[in-house]
C-alpha cells in the first residue's frame, strides 16, 4: 500500500503535493500537517498526533486519532499507524524546514522506521532523501546533484560508481568528512557500504 504522510514543517509546493496525493492509497496528516493539507485544498483521511496544532473544523470528514503520548513525536505516530495499516511504500512531505530541531528529530525517526517498510522517502521542494540499503543502484539523470551523509557517526567501506567524485572503500564521518554536493556523471549510480547508516539526498 502506498501511503502519503504530511507533517507540519515547510509546506510542499503544490505540484509535489498533488503528485504524491494522486500516487497514494491513503493520506495521513501528522497533527498540524492537516492544516497544511486544508490550505492546499485537500483533506487527509486521518489526522494523528497529540492534536495540539490541528485546527478542527465542523463538517469535515476526517478521522482524528488522538495520541497524547509525549515519548514519540507526531511523525512517529503517523509512521506507526501507516505500518499498522499495511503500508509498504511511504512518502513523507513537510518533515523538513522551519524548526531545525524538528528536522533533525525527523531524520532520527527515518532511521527508526526505515526497516519497517519496503521504501521510505522524505520529499520537499529541493529533493528527496532516503536511508540506503547496503547495496543500492538506480537510474539517476546525469548532472543531478547528490549528497551522501553519515546519519549516525561513521559509515565505512563506501564504494560509488557513476559520481563525479567517486569513493573507493572510503569512510564518511560526522564532523570529519561527508559527501555533500557530488554530481551524477554516468547512470545507473551504484553505492555500496559495509557499516553505518548512509543517507542519500537527490536534488530536484
Amino acid at each position: 500500500m502506498n501511503i502519503m504522510i504530511l507533517c507540519n514543517g515547510q509546506a510542499p509546493p503544490r505540484p509535489l503535493f498533488t503528485e504524491i496525493f494522486q500516487w497514494a492509497d491513503l493520506f495521513i496528516a501528522a497533527d498540524g500537517g492537516g492544516n497544511t493539507a486544508r490550505s492546499l485544498g485537500t483533506l487527509p483521511d486521518y489526522v494523528i498526533g497529540d492534536l495540539d496544532s490541528f485546527e478542527s473544523q465542523k463538517d469535515e470528514n476526517i478521522d482524528l486519532l488522538h495520541k497524547p503520548d509525549q515519548n514519540s513525536n507526531d511523525l512517529e505516530k503517523a509512521l506507526q499507524f501507516a505500518c499498522d495499516q499495511g503500508g509498504t511504500h511511504i512518502r513523507v512531505l513537510g518533515a523538513t524546514g522551519r524548526r531545525l530541531d524538528h528536522t533533525l528529530k525527523n531524520l532520527s525517526v527515518l532511521k527508526q522506521f526505515n526497516n519497517q517498510f519496503q521504501k521510505l522517502l522524505f520529499m520537499d521542494a529541493y529533493g528527496k532523501i532516503q536511508l540506503l540499503p547496503r547495496n543500492f543502484s538506480r537510474e539517476i539523470p546525469p548532472e543531478t546533484t547528490v549528497s551522501l551523509f553519515p546519519l549516525s557517526g561513521k559509515v565505512t567501506g563506501i564504494i560509488t560508481e557513476g559520481l563525479q567524485f567517486p569513493l573507493d572503500d572510503e569512510v564518511l564521518e560526522n564532523g570529519i568528512r561527508d559527501g555533500s554536493s557530488n554530481k551524477v556523471v554516468a547512470t545507473p549510480v551504484s553505492i555500496t557500504y559495509k557499516e553505518g547508516d548512509l543517507l542519500l539526498f537527490i536534488a530536484k
